[in-house]
């Protein structure tokens, strides 16, 4: 009898996977923090004897190696891959076995797409397919994006991508389930999909690889393609020349002073509490990133590659989970850290800074009479769906590089939520702006009474 177990990687918005028998198991596409995988084989019992990749990973930093040397297991990478790191290579048709008591083997298709060399794997029990490992091939709904490799392959691994989760159907029942890598909130998606679980057959029904013809297909999903992090150009080379393995020690405690002269010395200091908080009270200068929202993606998607970040966080707990997190997409050492309350966090004499909070309905209000800079820090793509008039437009992940584009006076800044406005007041505070951040879901915007463009079917009122 065969198990498969889910290694949750939320904030990335991937999966990894432990499978295997009785006593012998293997896992695919593993985090950078490999400890979660060696638990989850450890609380089943068994030896990882097998370590495979989809493919070499744009979005984080791979655990594979890593896991292969501490465990003994073969390192499986699809054979044209290029990396520098010891494995073994993956050709189309290549059958492993996983557990021979238990008849368990695992099959190598070939589904290019996601990169030019990506490769699913078909877990098989007696024979007969039971689930497939597709990475970013065929996801929940959707495929993963094809434009992460080299803009000159993009239309040409559109097409692959359409053909690949053809070729899945055609080789597999469509009771097989499907379990994807990315699909789960990552940016190696192309599109987003309800739902957690799926098989091959729900797919064929309802996804449009299935149910628009290859030039209908490639089109849509050429026109879709959303932007891209950052940090996706520096994990691909990490994949490939090998990561350091992963250091999760407690950073050196900074003190008050300390904090002083790394934000003097142009550092990012960051702090992880929640939004709230930080709107409350904080450090003046230090950038709000909240550790329950999207920390890895964000942070590493705005902050300058290799520039020093310390981390303030309320307790021990939080640093270390995000510690956790930023170590998968390549940021490795904190240069500093410290826990507790911000009064601890500045200098004696002096107090933290805040800014004001509000919603949708305040913003209404306080436009009726006077004049505000109001801007929108979502995705061009999200902007295309709907804006306030009069709002100016700076996707977050720009605005650190833009803040002089902001307009003289005070800045409402929202986004779809208030994750990411918080980021973007904490970048306009920092500068010296005077900044209020709106808390609240963009659906509130119309309702409050604010003027709502270009949103298919609304009323356009003030």
């Amino acid at each position: 009898m065969f198990f498969v177990d889910t290694i949750e990687v939320t904030g990335l918005g991937n999966r990894g996977y432990l499978a295997g028998g009785e006593r012998t198991a293997v896992a695919v596409d593993p985090p950078r923090d490999v400890d979660r995988v060696i638990a989850a084989a450890a609380r089943r019992d068994v030896r990882i004897s097998h370590v495979v990749e989809t493919h070499v990973h744009n979005d984080y930093v791979t655990g594979g190696p890593e896991l292969a040397r501490l465990t003994g297991a073969a390192y499986l990478v699809p054979a044209a891959a290029r990396i520098a790191v010891g494995h073994t290579p993956v050709h189309d048709g290549d059958v492993m076995v996983l557990a021979a008591e238990d008849a368990l083997t695992l099959r190598a298709l070939a589904t290019p797409g996601h990169t030019p060399h990506h490769t699913s794997y078909v877990l098989e029990e007696h024979g007969a397919a039971v689930a497939v490992f597709t990475g970013g091939s065929l996801l929940i709904g959707t495929v993963g994006r094809p434009d992460l490799v080299e803009p000159r392959l993009t239309a040409d691994l559109a097409r692959a991508q359409h053909a690949s989760v053809h070729r899945l159907a055609a080789e597999l029942p469509d009771e097989t389930e499907v379990l994807p890598t990315h699909g789960f909130g990552s940016f190696c998606a192309s599109g987003s999909a309800d739902g957690t679980a799926t098989t091959i057959g729900k797919e064929k029904a309802a996804n449009a690889a299935f149910t628009r013809d290859a030039d209908t297909f490639v089109a849509d999903l050429l026109a879709g393609l959303d932007d891209v992090p950052a940090y996706y150009a520096h994990m691909g080379p990490a994949n490939a020349a090998g990561p350091a393995p992963v250091d999760l020690t407690p950073p050196a405690v900074a003190g008050a002073d300390e904090i002083a002269e790394r934000l003097a010395a142009g550092e990012w200091v960051v702090d992880l509490r929640n939004r709230v908080a930080f709107a409350d009270g904080h450090v003046a200068g230090s950038l709000n990133f909240e550790a329950e929202g999207q920390l890895a993606t964000y942070l590493a998607w705005l902050i300058p590659w290799g520039k020093p970040v310390t981390l303030l966080a309320e307790s021990p707990a939080e640093l270390a989970t995000a510690q956790r997190e930023l170590v998968r997409v390549g940021v490795d050492r904190p240069a500093a850290a410290a826990t507790g309350d911000p009064s601890a966090w500045v200098r004696r004499g002096e107090t933290p800074a805040s800014f004001p909070r509000a919603t949708f309905a305040g913003l209404a209000a306080q436009r009726r009479t006077r004049d505000l800079v109001v801007l929108d820090v979502r995705r061009s793509s999200e902007r295309a769906a709907g804006y306030v008039e009069g709002s100016l437009h700076i996707p977050l992940h720009t605005l650190h590089r833009r803040l002089a584009e902001v307009p003289a006076g005070e800045v409402w800044v929202h986004c779809a939520g208030g994750m990411r406005a918080a980021i973007a007041a904490s970048l306009l505070d920092a500068a010296g702006r005077a900044v209020v951040a709106v808390d609240d879901a963009f659906a509130a915007a119309e309702q409050a009474g604010l003027t709502v463009r270009g949103c298919p079917g609304s009323e356009q009122r003030r």
